[in-house]
């Protein structure tokens, strides 16, 4: 049997409208954490899809005059095409609409309904629409959502629960077992706390719902979309209560669920007491990230704030807008969105730091290395400094602490410029051509110690660099060639945020 593949999943985003950069900012970081982990000859399975049940859905296809099955397939592919326009590489993309993963679904809530996990009752309460999430009334803002802002519906009917009270000690003793379960850790106390104000048994059902997975055993009722989601995680790479598929051991337990902070409680709490429930073995860390805002308001269409990826992409590339997302803000906490921010950010950072360095160091190498790259590194303090990094860096990312990996990997940048702007190679030109090559080899070595680690952030970029420095070829008689800018600078006529709308 194959070794365990390190499994990332992202959330299954509902498809109750078209996708933003908020959806783009967990599947991103996704995609980073898997690049970084495949660089190291890690294997990876990455899995994400989309939420395709729920009266959000039906809602939706209703105003827009589609079937609710047609919505959901226009909806997904929207999904499917931002993340090939992000240079996204899943393993796995899963629609709760697939027949095997409904039937495992609808075998998972048999197998708790017999166990006694789940019960039959009836709920009232306060039902938010949007979210599709019942509240307690003290969660409520004046009766409002706290995630949508949206008066709350009483809601009373029929219902099956799970029995999650059931699991609160459980739970609570593999938080103590497993500090870095529940990450980041200011958001892990808030759950903690939580759960230690005890727990409730959640309703898993509907009957009010027709578009769902239909509980098997009792007609009329449809799985809650909540459970039907969560289920994923488990189903995409093969579980079936009674017949999973022999590939499961191979990818299960995931490694990290990278989620929104307002999903945090569904995938710290109920999920884990859900897979203790069903006998399988716990997720090693569930990891809830900040928000994306536009002047402190999370993105919205209603609201008129609402970015699309693809435009920030046609404007100033896929690279761009990857680096920007995990160097302007420490991954887990919140940030605010601008256009400004990002042309700042983009002109700096790379069109200044990183463009120029490479640029004149390419060019200097195609005047003044008798078009041969060095073929191996030469004695060097300088690339022995740079190489002292590479754990620092490893560390940060496998920590999800991208900023403190992008910031370590800009300090190199840093210095290799300033070790330009000291050592005046176009002096050398005229003074010590021997000096000058010997100079040129070095800083070629160090801008390819560069491009590995900007990979995973920026894998065009870094493949364009890798080319021009011979990365993966035989360096005999390859010749260095004068390169465009990697980062054309962008003047102030940017596109116009749409935080000024």
């Amino acid at each position: 049997m194959n070794a365990k593949k390190f499994y990332i999943t992202t959330p299954l985003y509902y498809v109750n409208d078209k996708p933003h950069i908020g959806h783009a900012y967990t599947t991103l970081a996704a995609d980073v954490l898997a690049r970084h982990l495949r660089s190291r000859d890690i294997p990876v399975y990455l899995q994400t899809g989309t939420d395709e049940h729920g009266a959000g859905v039906e809602r939706a296809a209703l105003e827009h005059g589609k079937e609710p099955k047609a919505w959901c397939d226009r909806v997904s592919s929207e999904f499917r095409a931002l993340w090939r326009t992000l240079n996204v590489g899943y393993d796995r993309f899963l629609r709760t609409t697939e027949p095997s993963h409904e039937a495992s679904v609808q075998a998972a809530f048999e197998k708790l309904l017999k166990s006694g996990d789940i019960y039959k009752g009836s709920y009232e309460g306060m039902y938010c629409p949007s979210c599709e999430v019942f509240y307690d009334e003290a969660e409520l803002k004046d009766g409002r959502c706290p995630v949508h802002n949206s008066l709350a519906e009483r809601v009373s009917e029929e219902t099956y629960f799970f029995r999650l009270s059931k699991y609160e000690k459980p739970l609570l003793e593999h938080y103590a077992a497993h500090p870095a379960f529940l990450s980041p850790g200011q958001r892990a106390q808030e759950l903690l706390n939580f759960v230690r104000s005890g727990l409730k048994d959640v309703s898993v059902s509907r009957s009010r719902v027709a578009w769902g997975v239909p509980v098997k055993s009792a007609p009329g009722h449809t799985v809650y979309v909540w459970f039907d989601a969560l289920l994923s995680y488990a189903t995409g790479p093969g579980y079936h209560p009674e017949k999973p598929s022999p590939d499961l051991p191979g990818v299960w337990p995931a490694d990290v669920h990278l989620v929104g902070k307002e999903i945090f409680r569904f995938h710290g709490v109920i999920w884990p007491a859900m897979l203790m429930a069903l006998g399988l073995e716990l997720p090693r860390r569930v990891y809830a990230h900040g928000w994306w805002t536009i002047n402190g308001a999370k993105m919205s269409k209603t609201k008129g704030n609402f970015i699309r990826a693809e435009d920030v992409v046609r404007d100033y590339g896929v690279d761009a807008l990857r680096y920007f997302l995990f160097r302007e803000v420490p991954f887990g906490q919140d940030g605010d969105f601008s256009m400004e921010a990002l042309r700042r950010r983009y002109n700096a950072d790379l069109a200044n730091d990183l463009g120029n360095l490479f640029s004149r160091i390419m060019n200097m190498a195609a005047k003044y290395l008798d078009l041969k790259l060095p073929s191996k590194p030469e004695s060097s303090v300088i690339f022995g400094e740079l190489s002292s990094r590479t754990p620092v860096i490893h560390g940060a990312m496998e920590d999800l602490r991208f900023s403190e990996a992008l910031e370590s990997i800009w300090g190199a940048i840093g210095r290799l410029n300033r070790l330009v702007d000291e050592r005046k190679p176009w002096a050398l030109a005229k003074t010590d051509p021997e000096a000058l090559k010997s100079f040129l080899h070095e800083m070629i070595w160090c801008l390819r110690l560069v491009a590995g680690w900007l990979d995973p952030f920026m894998p065009d970029t870094a493949s364009k660099m890798q080319l021009q420095l011979g990365v993966g070829r035989s360096l005999d008689g390859t010749q260095p060639q004068k390169v465009p800018p990697l980062f054309p600078r962008k003047q102030d006529d940017a596109p116009k945020d749409p935080s000024t709308n």
